[in-house]
């Protein structure tokens, strides 16, 4: 019998459809029991017979891989594949698949969230009335700030349009496969990042995680930003350097930051101790609809490999070439 081992978690918790199908086509699966995302060893233990991974955020290494003796499908809830050894997949003739398109909404709008709560200190007002102090803070408007957008694919496109609805702020954004038409409604200025870090406000990061974009946010990128200026970064951790992050908040440069992704997660760094870091545990797509609709369309490339039928998502040979330092 076709075995799935389902190592993401949470699965199927808010809509069981995901687990339902499985039970249709007759598929024996098992959910990670420990409720947590698995280290290398846990998964080598679980990983040994079974024939498709519906995988998450967990290292899934070549040691990992070397140890999957049936495995020839990796079904990704999500679009991040820093966590994934494509190469050693590859050269083990393991297909992967993954779903870049479900979580972006949900992304886009945490983002959206997040710029808000820095311009307008929701998160240190929150902290000071739990602490029975009040103080009234001033904020701006997004309409009235310089906002940089590093990354205009999937959700950085997305936080674009959304912004539309704000006003008219001077937008810089940087990719490095420019699309001047991907949002015709806002005036964007295509600059370069060093543009970015001297001139933005607020600065966002939607990039994946390689070995070009590992770090890329240092002390010395974050020492180019204005005294004031704000730093988001949700797409993944390792983009920028936390340690140099917690020196740069705690020496008073910037105004503050948000982080929803971290190098090592659970999070319980040092930037746990800065108030004007706000601080999310890495739940960018966790809004109901997206989260579904993630561990559905993993769940049915999983059925169509079993039915022998073509898979809709599988990762393209950029994802490689990015593993690779090529991109």
């Amino acid at each position: 019998m076709p075995k799935v081992l389902i190592s993401t978690t949470p699965f199927g918790d808010k809509n069981r459809l995901p687990i339902e199908q499985l039970e249709a086509a007759g598929i024996e699966y098992f959910i990670n029991p420990l409720g947590r995302k698995l280290n290398e060893e846990e998964l080598i233990e679980m990983i040994g017979d079974v024939d498709v991974l519906i995988a998450g955020t967990e290292k899934i290494t070549g040691k990992v891989l070397a140890r999957a003796n049936r495995l020839k499908l990796i079904s990704r809830v999500g679009v991040g594949l820093d966590n994934l050894d494509l190469l050693a997949a590859k050269a083990l003739g393991i297909e992967v698949s993954y779903t870049p398109d479900a979580p972006a909404p949900a992304v886009a709008e945490l983002t959206i969230c997040l710029i808000l709560a820095l311009l307008r200190s929701v998160h240190i007002s929150n902290s000071q009335m739990h602490r029975g102090e009040w103080h009234r803070h001033f904020g701006r408007r997004i309409s009235e700030v310089t906002i940089g957008i590093i990354g205009t694919g999937r959700i950085g496109g997305r936080v674009l349009r959304r912004l539309q609805g704000f006003g008219s702020p001077r937008i810089l954004v940087n990719d490095i496969n420019p699309n001047k038409e991907i949002c015709p409604g806002l005036k964007l200025e295509w600059v370069s990042k060093e543009d970015i870090y001297s001139n933005a406000d607020v600065i966002s990061l939607h990039l994946p995680l390689s070995p070009i974009t590992k770090n890329i946010i240092k002390r010395e990128q974050l020492l180019m930003m204005k005294p004031d200026a704000m730093i988001i970064n949700t797409s993944r951790g390792g983009i920028i350097n936390e340690d140099d992050l917690v020196e740069v908040l705690k020496s008073g440069h910037l105004s503050g930051a948000a982080i929803d992704v971290f190098e090592h997660e659970p999070y319980i760094g040092e930037l746990t101790k800065i108030d004007k870091c706000i601080l999310t545990s890495h739940m960018g797509s966790m809004s109901l609809d997206c989260r579904s609709r993630m561990e559905i369309e993993a769940t049915e490339e999983a059925i169509r490999f079993f039915m022998g039928k073509s898979l809709k998502s599988t990762v393209p040979h950029g994802e490689y070439e990015i593993q690779e330092g090529k991109i």
